[in-house]
């Protein structure tokens, strides 16, 4: 077997309308179904896309009861990254949106061969808003460097 790209991402969320709000709202990714019918029967589900296949992401809605994410070091998901741009000033926009949004950020990294933001979803779920760097080599070299604070 080989991967040839990851395909989609499934969350669950507290609030359908909140969290599909986030994503369409706030991030600008294009809403393709909210419904309340989903791949699980009765349970609320909201589809989005880049437009690069059929789906990128399903959130499923498990209610406000459900068990928050565990903080600190945990097994399991760390962040998923998004790329929103070829240009620190199309990083320097994503951050001027989520400030408006009052998105909480939790950190500005340079990666070497990209430059991040990393924001909190209203899950709490850790989204890697990140530009390529122009020039540089996706190499191992390049890749493994230490990473530095970024100042936008």
């Amino acid at each position: 077997m080989e991967i040839k790209e990851l395909g989609h991402l499934v969350l669950y969320v507290h609030n359908i309308d909140r969290s599909a709000a986030f994503y369409r709202d706030v991030l600008g990714w294009k809403q393709l179904k909210a419904s309340n019918d989903g791949p699980l029967g009765r349970i609320p589900v909201a589809l989005f896309s880049s437009g690069r296949t059929h789906h990128e992401l399903l959130l499923i809605e498990v209610g406000e009861d459900a068990q928050p994410l565990p903080r600190g070091r945990h097994v399991g998901l760390y962040h998923f990254g998004l790329k929103v741009g070829d240009t620190d000033d199309e990083l320097r926009d994503a951050v001027r949106r989520c400030q408006e949004a009052g998105v909480p950020m939790v950190g500005l990294s340079d990666h070497t061969v990209s430059h991040s933001l990393y924001i909190t979803d209203p899950d709490g779920n850790e989204i890697e808003l990140y530009v390529d760097v122009p020039g540089v080599s996706w190499d191992l070299e390049h890749v493994m460097a230490p990473v530095k604070a970024l100042a936008l």
